[in-house]
């Protein structure tokens, strides 16, 4: 019988740091697992910007590089516009992307830069100590919201996927999750779409992905898939809120 199932090349063996639960390791293989079926290992490069994810260079076997929080997007932009033939794509957390990252990644997206955002949302500040995010769910409890978010003081969380959406640029947008088997396979559809995309030379792509964080969020593994599940897929739709044709 042949083998079916295997670790992606463009996957390292290192030990993972992340926390029990967080999926952030799901979605670093769906990256490589794309990387490697489109054949594009030996001219990808991935930018990493301030977050959990600082460390994403040790995870896949590509050209890395390192951003100021927030500012991937304009690395990304740099890097594409002076090699053109390049797959470039960031990875970046809620805290990063949609806070002091939000204005790199809309005028990246307005530009119709042609580069991939992974986006992750977990609803909350991760490595910094599990502050509010833009993308806190309303009642939240984290360190900077021990009562919950009010959001008649700080408004309600940022969709940042139907924000990008409403620009006129042509782009690809989409939600997908990766906190059940049948999300990941949805999820990894949308991100090989979106390589493809660049490939191509189409157009600036986004894939928003809802994750969990269990030690932020003070809960079990099982505990933080069924608080995704019930609290933040209500509010953040999954699907397509864009494509380019």
């Amino acid at each position: 019988m042949g083998k079916t199932f295997a670790k992606p090349e463009a996957l390292s063996d290192q030990h993972t740091h992340y926390c029990p639960g967080c999926t952030h390791g799901i979605i670093h293989r769906l990256v490589a697992e794309v990387i490697d079926e489109l054949g594009i290992k030996g001219r990808t490069v991935g930018i990493a910007p301030v977050g959990c994810a600082v460390l994403a260079y040790n995870y896949f076997i590509l050209d890395f590089q390192e951003a100021a929080h927030g500012r991937a997007p304009a690395m990304a932009t740099g890097i594409k516009r002076v090699r053109p033939d390049l797959i470039v794509f960031t990875y970046q957390g809620d805290g990063d992307l949609a806070s002091i990252g939000m204005g790199e990644i809309i005028h990246a997206a307005n530009r119709g830069e042609k580069f991939t955002t992974i986006f992750v949302n977990n609803a909350v500040y991760g490595m910094t100590g599990g502050q509010m995010a833009p993308t806190t769910m309303p009642g939240q409890r984290t360190t900077t919201s021990p009562f919950g978010r009010n959001v008649k003081e700080v408004g309600m969380p940022i969709k940042m996927a139907e924000l990008l959406s409403a620009l006129e640029t042509p782009g690809y947008i989409t939600r997908q999750s990766v906190i059940k088997p049948k999300y990941i396979v949805r999820a990894k559809k949308a991100v090989k779409k979106a390589f493809q995309y660049q490939l191509e030379g189409r157009c600036f792509s986004l894939v928003e992905v809802i994750s969990t964080c269990p030690t932020n969020w003070g809960l079990t593994p099982v505990q933080a898939v069924k608080w995704a599940e019930e609290t933040m897929l209500p509010y953040y739709k999954l699907g397509e809120f864009k494509r380019p044709d």
